[in-house]
């Protein structure tokens, strides 16, 4: 009768170790719930004074705590690390402060990450500076770019949207009023498109005039047409868009110098203010211009496409310098996007200050989106796998960069949310030759009446 429940008990631990294991590998979350936050806990509360010895995290006593220590004890005085706070569990890892010890700044912690991820036995570590002398340890449990799942609240308002999930567990929102003109570059199936998509549809529900230019005859932005203000599909018409974008961008500046009183020859470069200023029934709508495949609008075959190729880039580059201020931003989208395009790219690139590089087919290509605002991001960027489409490295020209993984939107989706929110498109007159056919809606065929059968008793 032993034998027999002690063979039943190993059977029931070796069910729940595989079971753990299984769930590990297919439900990270719900593993991360139930066995490795526990286990994370114990971990970090038994070792913690040992770890930050070992990180190099500690520093010598005070005086009053060394008399303290010889006057009520025996024991030896040891260093102190940095006054822990309390732990917070979250969904995706943990979350802790630190008070750092006088001498000590955030650079320290931040060098020990990888030291406490294998300490502590989490996916990764990360550090940030909530104050002075305080920085918060935000431990992630798992893999979470693997299955991206958006967290539940977050906080955004106009021209912002939450578009993919940070590796700290935090979302990113592209905010188009901080970071107003944006570059993102991908190859064939990486992730550009959904990323694109997410944005789209964020924007969708907003008060916001969305413009498109599509060379690809349109199959990327032609579902979502009944949102749009105005669609190009191919660099003919692009040519006549982009002169009504820079005069509506125009006589927006006319509009915030005649309430402003400011002199109708000044210079618009000399402006600093910006329609937010304007009274509110008086502000005119936010627009956004999606450019998919800008290299197409670079691409010349004769003398006569060259001059049209000059003039639409010598107007991006207008709405790029002077747009912001006017209420007009630019998500420009490409496979490649470096000086080999022609006149104007590079001077371009340089005024979209947001970067998104998701995989590419080769480091130059990394190099032009992120080389010259963040040097180390392009090793991320090129160690992107093809299996992981969505995954992409977000940088900004104050040097920092993070990856980053788009939530997958389906394109029914996508087009169903533009549908239902048509009616939100602001009016522009001037962009009413530009608006994009939408065919109606099939009407599904009725299907056959039941004839009543009469019933006779």
């Amino acid at each position: 009768m032993t034998d027999l429940v002690t063979w039943a008990e190993l059977g029931g631990a070796l069910a729940a170790i595989g079971g753990a294991a299984y769930a590990r590998q297919a439900h990270p979350a719900a593993y991360w719930s139930t066995v490795g936050l526990p286990l994370s806990v114990a971990r970090l509360l038994a070792s913690y004074s040992s770890t930050m010895d070992a990180c190099g995290l500690t520093v010598a006593p005070s005086r009053w705590r060394v008399l303290a220590v010889k006057a009520t004890t025996r024991r030896e005085v040891r260093p102190v690390p940095p006054r822990r706070g309390m732990i917070r569990p979250t969904s995706t890892g943990l979350r802790l402060r630190l008070r750092l010890a006088p001498g000590q700044e955030p650079v320290d912690v931040a060098a020990s990450a990888e030291r406490l991820r294998h300490a502590w036995g989490v996916h990764a570590v990360y550090v940030r500076d909530v104050k002075p002398g305080v920085v918060e340890l935000r431990l992630v449990g798992f893999d979470i770019l693997r299955k991206v799942r958006m967290p539940r609240r977050i906080d955004a308002g106009l021209l912002q949207v939450p578009v993919a999930l940070r590796e700290d567990a935090t979302a990113l929102v592209r905010d188009y009023r901080a970071v107003p003109h944006q570059l993102v570059l991908g190859a064939t199936l990486s992730g550009k498109s959904m990323f694109l998509r997410n944005v789209i549809t964020g924007l969708a529900n907003q008060p916001v005039v969305l413009v498109g230019i599509d060379c690809k005859r349109g199959v990327e932005l032609a579902p979502f047409a009944p949102r749009l203000s105005a669609l190009a599909i191919d660099p003919a018409q692009a040519a006549e868009l982009l002169p009504t974008l820079v005069k509506e961008m125009e006589d927006r500046y006319d509009l915030i110098k005649a309430r402003q009183g400011i002199a109708p020859g000044t210079p618009d470069e000399e402006i600093t203010s910006d329609i937010w200023g304007l009274p509110e029934d008086e502000r005119p709508a936010p627009i956004v211009l999606f450019i998919d495949e800008v290299a197409e609008l670079f691409l010349i075959a004769t003398r006569k496409e060259e001059e049209r190729r000059d003039e639409m880039v010598t107007q991006l580059i207008r709405l790029a310098q002077l747009g912001r201020a006017a209420g007009i931003y630019l998500e420009v989208c490409g496979q490649r996007f470096g000086a080999e395009l022609g006149k104007g790219a590079t001077m371009l690139r340089a005024q979209l200050t947001g970067r998104v590089c998701h995989r590419v087919n080769d480091e130059a290509s990394a190099k032009m989106a992120l080389g010259d605002i963040a040097p180390e991001a392009v090793y991320a960027a090129c160690a992107i796998a093809a299996e992981l489409p969505g995954l992409a490295v977000v940088g900004d020209t104050s040097g920092g960069w993070s990856r980053i993984r788009t939530p997958h939107l389906s394109l029914a989706d996508a087009a169903a949310t533009c549908r239902e929110t048509a009616h939100l498109a602001p009016d522009i007159p001037a962009l009413t030759p530009f608006r994009p056919y939408v065919p109606p809606m099939p009407v599904k065929a009725p299907g056959p009446v039941a004839t009543p059968h009469t019933v006779i008793d």
